[in-house]
């Protein structure tokens, strides 16, 4: 993947501060499993963090950051940058104005609007305080657990997955979904649904993200389409379930199958048109 030249001033770093805060009370590795194959790539995970606030947590000792990890941060804001861009362009197009999400990079353990962040969740926005939450060492476990190549399109891929959702917010799509929710008519099998749609458009959504960068800054390289495909198939929820639990149970799935996180990226990325991303009426006639 190419680098461009534009950075972003809404990326903070959290990485060697120091870490600590609320632990998850009656949860423990139960709820961060759980946490884990649920909310992996996104959504509000607030449902199971808010139950886990409490006691303060181990403290970690604060550390300058190393060479590659500046690297990262700075791979960071390049990334979060092309996203404001690219999205303030579109949202004009329509006539609509786009607000910029902010990136928090940590490591172990955060604080965040939806409760405390634990590394073992994973990558994920919270709609609370409009951030995307991205632990860094989530990459080796795609890769090494979840047998994703990873390159620095895979992690484009991921923080742009994770915007789309912050899209979603802007456009009142996660709202909607949220009154579904509590609405209570509605049940597990058929939210799970409405959770698949929503996840599956926020993988059209980095597509579209993907193309249109492509078109303004030619960021893409051989074989990065590819790397971010390989993430988008491990993290299906018939690869994690196979991986997990030995079986898949369709009814069970929250953010689509390999082939369906595929196809929809792909799609965002062929069109680069955000108006062909309406996974709900493609979903859930």
């Amino acid at each position: 993947m190419k680098w461009t030249n534009d950075r972003s001033g809404n990326v903070e770093d959290r990485r060697g501060s120091g870490g600590g805060g609320a632990g998850l009370v009656g949860g423990g590795l139960g709820t961060l499993i759980i946490a884990a194959i649920i909310f992996f790539l996104g959504g509000d995970p607030s449902a199971i963090l808010s139950s886990g606030m409490g006691n303060a947590g181990p403290q970690t000792e604060q550390r300058d950051l190393n060479p590659g990890e500046l690297k990262v941060r700075e791979f960071v804001e390049m990334i979060t940058a092309e996203n404001e861009k690219t999205w303030t362009k579109i949202f004009n197009e329509s006539g609509m104005q786009y607000r910029p999400a902010k990136v928090v990079m940590f490591e172990e353990v955060t604080q965040s609007g939806c409760g405390t962040a634990e590394a073992a969740m994973g990558p994920f926005y919270c709609p609370a305080d409009e951030t995307v939450y991205m632990d860094m060492g989530f990459f080796k476990e795609l890769e090494q657990r979840f047998g994703a190549k990873v390159t620095e399109f895979s992690i484009a891929y991921v923080l742009a997955h994770e915007m789309g959702h912050h899209v979603q917010t802007l456009l009142g799509t996660t709202q909607k979904v949220d009154q579904l929710r509590s609405s209570r008519k509605y049940s597990e099998a058929e939210m799970n649904r409405v959770s698949v749609a929503t996840e599956l458009q926020a993988d059209f959504y980095a597509g579209v993200w993907a193309k249109q960068t492509d078109s303004r800054e030619h960021i893409l390289e051989p074989g990065d389409i590819e790397s971010a495909i390989s993430a988008a198939e491990a993290v299906g929820d018939d690869n994690i379930q196979k991986r997990s639990q030995g079986y898949v149970n369709q009814e069970s799935f929250t953010h689509g199958s390999s082939s369906q996180r595929k196809d929809w990226f792909m799609k965002g990325y062929t069109t680069g048109d955000i108006r062909q991303g309406d996974t709900f009426n493609a979903l859930l006639k």
